[in-house]
């Protein structure tokens, strides 16, 4: 079983760091052995993974203060890397509290105890799968305590925005589609487009917040991201599934509307040190959905700015008529990971997990109805 204590002084010097605008470094901040490969002694001990936190704070603050980004060969601002996507903050802030955009350092140490303790519970022995494979919790993988109570920062109260009329007809029509048959019994009813390897779950937009299911908890089976640059282009691979956005930056328009595509169809530019890429032509995923339910209106901008030698200032805004009544904004930073590699991703070992899922669906159906006769 995990060790599960954490140290009240460990947590506070991350936190501390963060409310002075530093982010840290990766928790799996590993030493070289001999042979050239990276040892990650925090992997199984949330007390070692908060202390090497708090050191990586400190060393990225005393970075900052001679710190300068850094340009490609061709002159363009340098976001080249792999990103950390995991967050113990919450998409949407708890109701309760209301207007508080920030907690106080003492209260993000409490938050964040909790969140990494209930994600250090599961036994690793008793399951196969735990959010993720490689770096299986946030705080194994590089999640770190932030002061902010939700990653909504517009509007005010850290909430998405009321539905429109069309989008509650759309969730209660699925809710309804859902009751008339278990979902697992087909291929042809199996609406999640994750589940059956079809996409991955954080192509767009990157950061989330929260595990699969819940809001307390840091980012699912999506843990790493990476960005290449080249002359005109910029590509984003996503660890989900393998998801591949290449961002053109030579400012052609965008497809016709006619053409819809999984993923959107992405236009990047410079403004200054900030790339600003804007995200249209969405594909109506019915019966999944995009993210939050969103339609294939949507329109997503985001903005990636480095902020830091192992930090990325991300911000993006979602805006769809079809589904909410105004757009939302969100505001969060990821950390750097080192090395810049990605793991690989298997999805189902080549899908036997959907088709071993919908044959037992099948014969628990059958079985059922045999009964009921």
């Amino acid at each position: 079983m995990r060790i599960r204590i954490l140290r009240m002084w460990s947590v506070l010097g991350v936190v501390g760091a963060l409310a002075a605008g530093a982010v840290v470094l990766t928790a799996q901040q590993g030493t070289s052995t001999s042979g050239g490969r990276v040892a990650v002694p925090t992997a199984n001990d949330t007390e070692s993974a908060i202390k090497a936190g708090a050191e990586a704070a400190r060393r990225e603050a005393e970075a900052l203060k001679n710190w300068t980004p850094s340009k490609t060969a061709w002159g363009d601002p340098d976001l080249r890397g792999v990103w950390h996507l995991a967050t113990y903050t919450p998409l949407q802030r708890p109701p309760e509290l209301g207007e508080k955009a920030f907690y106080t350092e003492e209260e993000a140490v409490e938050v964040f105890r909790r969140r990494v303790e209930a994600d250090a519970e599961v036994d690793p022995r008793t399951v196969h799968y735990d959010w993720k494979e490689y770096g299986m919790d946030g705080w194994q993988g590089g999640a770190r305590p932030n002061l902010r109570t939700s990653l909504i920062v517009d509007p005010s109260n850290g909430r998405l925005p009321p539905l429109t009329p069309e989008a509650e007809q759309r969730r209660a029509a699925r809710a309804a589609a859902a009751k008339l048959r278990d979902p697992a019994a087909g291929v042809l009813t199996f609406g999640n487009t994750y589940t059956r390897c079809i996409l991955g779950n954080g192509a767009v937009p990157l950061v989330r917040g929260g595990n699969p299911g819940t809001e307390g908890s840091a980012a699912g089976v999506t843990a790493e991201a990476q960005i290449f640059q080249s002359q005109g282009y910029l590509t984003i691979v996503t660890q989900s599934n393998n998801d591949i956005r290449i961002i053109p930056l030579d400012g052609r328009p965008h497809v016709s509307d006619r053409v819809r595509q999984w993923y959107g169809d992405a236009r990047g530019r410079w403004e200054g040190n900030t790339l600003v890429v804007e995200t249209t032509n969405f594909n109506d995923r019915s019966p999944s959905q995009n993210f939050q339910g969103a339609s294939d209106a949507l329109h997503v901008v985001e903005r990636f700015t480095r902020a830091g030698p192992n930090t990325m200032r991300y911000e993006y805004t979602m805006t769809d008529p079809k589904t909410w009544t105004k757009p939302w904004r969100v505001e969060t930073e990821m950390p750097r990971v080192d090395p810049s590699v990605i793991f690989e991703f298997a999805c189902h070992e080549q899908n036997y997990g959907v088709i071993n899922v919908v044959r037992g669906t099948q014969i628990r159906e059958r079985e059922e109805g045999a009964r009921r006769r």
